[in-house]
């Protein structure tokens, strides 16, 4: 299923800041950065679960929020973009 998943880390101290890279770090592993705090990410529900898991143990829940977005499996026709694009087909063809 696609998931987008959105951040907004306090970053004005230095844990917040290290919060936010650690924030960062999880959501790479998981999926494709496509705006600053913003990941897709196409995942299965155990993957959901230890992404929710190890995101707990980083935020503050008193001074960040982070937003979990399930489009499922049919997340195409739910997406539609404009202008500059950034990331690349998860579902696609990858030559390395």
């Amino acid at each position: 299923m696609m998931l987008l998943v959105t951040y907004d880390v306090d970053f004005t101290t230095k844990k917040g800041a290290s919060r936010l890279r650690k924030v960062a770090g999880i959501c790479e592993k998981y999926g494709v950065r496509v705006q600053n705090s913003v990941f897709e990410m196409i995942v299965d529900p155990a993957q959901v679960t230890a992404l929710k898991g190890a995101l707990l143990k980083v935020i503050d829940p008193d001074s960040d929020s982070v937003r979990l977005y399930f489009l499922g499996k049919h997340w195409e026709r739910k997406v539609e973009k404009l202008g500059l694009e950034k990331g690349f087909d998860q579902e696609g063809t990858m030559i390395l």
